[in-house]
């Protein structure tokens, strides 16, 4: 009990409610909300759905709430900008896979899978406001994010100002006794505890966990950010990415993306300290999680790829490239790589290009616009092994 209730746990609002619950027989509705903003649940999801995997052989109740509608508004927490609006075709396209990858963290047979575009798109206007008269501007400007951008003279657009109502809509129409989330949901989660109580609900029970610093090792993982590791990457994919993050995350990873007992990881930090080598560290983290999700053969097939390529110098092996196809005589690299969603903008290919990130043929590339042809090899970063076909 004490493991599931502090690991990886920043704090718990109503913990004293939660544990009686946990330990007698009450049993609880518990929500996790993702917006599905771009393709793929990621690791980052999994430090919270390894929870929920563990509630749920428990016996309680998981919601796995999909925000179809508020992804229209797009999360403002930690923005310094307004996101774009999503179409409903690009909205429900990130569903279907959101939906083939959640059996892979939790048990969707038994789970509630809802969206919450049933009563968010059922509300009127006079619904609207009804619900908004039960939380006042200073609440809502009393987020940290928002408040920030309203002293940078930011522009801070109404609809985002919404975004926790209707959040916090959500554990009203679900009757949510639980609600997960990161560090960065909590005013949202918090909102929900509010309106809950102001419409005569029991105020669900607040729980966040520490937030996966992504392989960049700055930021929170992130699709939007492109510093993630999807769960439905390939073993070598995986394997690699989790090579590549900074040592400092070594020990971060171990205790928020595997079940290794702590006492073990506290042996490993030591040791780290003491002048082991990360990479052996970091090489047995890479196993561990690639195991978790492609099983034992895959991961040390991955390993032996991985080393083979980078400690052995061999070039990548046939399971390491994509053939992707051309589609026409040639192409500027820039559109190629964007036209296949190996990168998500041209501003980013001109990146990678600036900072010698790019080789194509064994040739570290400088013009972003160079032409490319089938036959061709692509190296992008440590990671990306492509052969155009």
């Amino acid at each position: 009990m004490d493991e599931l209730l502090t690991r990886g746990t920043d704090q718990i609002i109503g913990e004293e409610e939660l544990r009686e619950a946990l330990e007698g027989k009450r049993k609880l509705r518990i929500k996790f909300g993702v917006d599905p903003t771009r393709p793929d649940l990621h690791i980052g999801h999994a430090v919270v759905m390894q929870k929920l995997r563990v509630l749920q052989d428990m016996g309680h109740t998981v919601i796995f709430l999909i925000g179809d509608y508020t992804t229209k508004i797009g999360d403002p927490s930690g923005k310094s900008k307004t996101r774009p609006m999503l179409s409903d075709a690009e909205i429900m396209a990130n569903v279907k896979t959101y939906l083939d990858q959640a059996h892979l963290l939790i048990n969707t047979k038994k789970a509630e899978i809802r969206y919450n575009s049933e009563w968010l798109g059922k509300l009127g206007f006079g619904d609207l406001i009804q619900l908004a008269s039960n939380l006042s501007v200073a609440q809502i400007i009393e987020r940290e994010d928002f408040r920030n951008r309203l002293a940078a003279g930011q522009e801070l657009a109404l609809h985002e100002l919404l975004y926790p109502l209707m959040q916090a809509y959500d554990s009203v129409a679900l009757e949510a006794d639980v609600e997960f989330g990161g560090t960065d949901q909590l005013f949202n989660l918090m909102t929900g505890r509010t309106l809950q109580k102001k419409l005569g609900q029991r105020p669900q029970i607040v729980w966040t966990l520490e937030l996966l610093v992504g392989t960049d090792g700055v930021k929170k993982m992130s699709k939007s950010l492109d510093n993630y590791i999807a769960v439905t990457d390939a073993p070598v994919d995986m394997y690699g990415k989790l090579m590549s993050i900074p040592d400092q995350l070594i020990a971060p990873y171990y205790k928020l993306c595997t079940d290794i007992p702590l006492a073990t990881i506290d042996g490993l930090v030591q040791n780290l300290a003491a002048g082991a080598n990360p990479r052996d560290s970091k090489a047995s983290l890479a196993r561990e999680i690639v195991r978790l999700y492609h099983g034992d053969p895959a991961a040390v097939k991955a390993e032996a790829d991985w080393n083979a390529t980078f400690r052995d110098k061999k070039g990548p092996t046939q399971d390491m490239m994509r053939n992707l196809k051309l589609g026409k005589q040639s192409a500027k690299l820039i559109d190629f790589l964007v036209d296949h969603e190996l990168r998500s903008s041209r501003s980013e290919v001109r990146k990678l290009v600036e900072q010698n990130g790019i080789r194509v043929n064994g040739a570290t590339i400088s013009d972003p616009f160079a032409e490319i042809k089938a036959g061709d090899e692509i190296n992008i970063g440590k990671t990306d092994f492509i052969k155009v076909v």
